[in-house]
Parts: structure tokens; C-alpha cells; sequence
């Protein structure tokens, strides 16, 4: 077995407007981190890009605190030491899965380094979405693609992988400003009308149509109107409220990436002029593409 293992994790970006909890889309801008086992019983963490100065380089790291979580499920003995180099391209509280990359990278840097063969995917997955509380996000990291989450009468959460179009282009908008998941969840309500229940299923399986054979920007438009989640959340972020209400007048296809403030849009040679011009000096704009394969995991000595 090797002591060293580099896994590279892509951004995602949830919910898409209609799919609340649901939908989640890889994007192919990813966090790197290589893990190395040592004797020494000390923990060391370095962080270069996003995170740099903020996150803890201890224990306390959450892609440290995923891998001792899976090593204890796994069964197998806890490392004596851990020496982690991380490289992040993926903003941190913005809605781009960021938490949901760092859960992933452990648990699959624990299954690779223990050997654990048993340890299925099914059982990172269901790992994955314990620790980050969503499957929505976790899914489409560790699979790639378009994805579907949910969960069984049981509890066991569970997901399908789509293909989406190859003329999909989605676009990240990304504000300086930051936002919980847990502090945009608190500002919805516990209960939702019907009629806006069955609004929101029906443009979810529209939006599945568009995705993966009608990716026309009218269709697209239509598929990612939302009536469950993004007004809620409106009051928390109006920057990013208001830059999608911009888009959307225009004729861009343009929604909340997860749980916000960045928003993201589907962009096709007839849009793409027209995002711009909405956006201030304050947002990062983004063109991206569909990260096809999700998490991977290689062993730098067999490279």
C-alpha cells in the first residue's frame, strides 16, 4: 500500500432553481489535495488558494475530520500522523459545494490509504451525505455529471447520474460576499403551497429535458423558474436576488448556485454576450464546463 494519495475534487452546484435537494451539477473547478500517512504523531496542514489564512491546519480541518470519521467506520486503526498539502480553486461559502469537496476528498483519501476494498461507493456516498447534511452537492463530486439525489423510506440516501447535452455551458457568477447554508435554511418556511409544489415538479423534470436533449435557451429559461426555495432566501442575499432577476430579463437562464450568494448560468453562444453587461466590478464571472467523471483518486507512485 502507498502512504500517499493526491485526490482532485470538482466544485458543484445544487438545487439548479427548481431541484431543491435534488439536483446537482459537477463544474470543472476543483480543489487538489495529497495526503501522506507518517509515523509522527502530529497532524500538518498547508492550504495555498482558497482558505489560505482562514482554515484550521489541525485536526480541526474538515478533510482531516472526514478521514479520521471514515477510518473510524471503516474499522481500521486512526494514522499516527497526517501530512495534507492543499490546493483550493473553490470558494468557500459561496454555494459551490466547497464543505461538500472537503467531506468527499477525506473519505475517499481513508478509503485509498487504509485499502479498505469493502468500503463501497455506496458507502462513501452514504457517508459523504451524513457528514455534510445534503446529498445534493455530494453526489454530483463524487460522480460527475448531472445528478439526481434522494433519499429511501429507510434513510438511505441514493442518486442517478445523467448525461447532460455537451453544449451545456454553465457560467459562475461569484460575489465577494459570503453566506451560510445553515443561515440560508433558516429562512424557509416549513411549510409551501401546493400549487407551488406541484410549479416546482413539474419545471424540475423540464429542466432534466433541457439538461441532458433540449438545451435551447427558451426551454432552459422556463425549466430553472423556482417558486420553493430562492425567494426566501432573497433577504439574505439581494445582490445576488437581483443579479438573477437582471439575467433572467434578458434571457439567460440564471439561478442561485446552491445555497448562494453565487449564481450560476446557463450559458449558449447567444447568451453569453449578454451576462456581462449585468454584472458589476464587485463579481467574478466564470465560464465553465461539466466536469464529466467527478472525484479522482490516484496514487502518486503509479503515475
Amino acid at each position: 500500500m502507498s502512504s500517499t494519495v493526491q485526490i482532485r475534487v470538482p466544485a458543484t452546484s445544487a438545487n439548479l432553481g427548481p431541484g431543491y435537494d435534488a439536483l446537482g451539477l459537477a463544474l470543472s473547478l476543483y480543489d487538489e489535495v495529497e495526503v501522506t500517512l507518517t509515523a509522527e504523531p502530529e497532524v500538518t496542514v498547508t492550504v495555498e488558494g482558497e482558505g489560505a489564512g482562514e482554515v484550521d491546519l489541525g485536526e480541526g480541518h474538515l478533510v482531516v475530520r472526514a478521514m479520521r470519521t471514515a477510518f473510524a467506520r471503516m474499522g481500521g486503526a486512526q494514522p499516527a500522523g497526517i501530512r495534507m498539502r492543499c490546493r483550493n480553486a473553490i470558494p468557500h461559502a459561496r454555494g459551490l459545494g466547497s464543505s461538500s469537496a472537503a467531506v468527499c476528498a477525506g473519505i475517499l483519501a481513508a478509503r485509498a490509504l487504509s485499502g479498505a476494498a469493502e468500503f463501497s461507493d455506496d458507502d462513501v456516498f452514504a457517508l459523504a451525505t451524513e457528514m455534510e447534511g445534503h446529498p445534493d452537492n455530494v453526489a454530483p463530486c463524487l460522480a460527475g455529471g448531472l445528478t439526481v439525489a434522494w433519499y429511501e423510506h429507510t434513510g438511505v440516501p441514493r442518486m442517478v447520474k445523467v448525461t447532460p447535452d455537451e453544449r451545456i455551458r454553465p457560467v459562475v457568477v461569484v460575489p465577494s460576499t459570503r453566506l451560510s447554508t445553515e443561515a440560508a435554511r433558516e429562512l424557509l418556511p416549513k411549510d409551501v403551497p401546493h400549487k407551488d409544489a406541484s410549479f416546482n415538479a413539474g419545471r424540475a423534470a423540464l429542466l432534466i429535458a433541457a439538461l441532458t436533449r433540449r438545451p435551447e435557451r427558451e426551454i432552459l429559461l422556463a425549466a430553472t423558474e423556482d417558486r420553493l426555495h430562492q425567494s426566501y432566501r432573497a433577504p439574505a442575499m439581494p445582490e445576488s436576488a437581483h443579479l438573477v432577476e437582471r439575467l433572467r430579463a434578458v434571457g439567460v437562464p440564471a439561478v442561485v448556485s446552491g445555497a448562494g450568494p453565487a449564481v450560476l448560468a446557463f450559458s449558449a453562444s447567444d447568451s453569453q454576450d449578454l451576462i456581462a453587461p449585468e454584472v458589476g466590478n464587485d463579481w467574478h464571472i466564470q465560464q465553465m464546463d461539466v466536469d464529466p467523471v467527478g472525484a479522482n483518486v490516484q496514487f502518486p507512485e503509479t503515475r
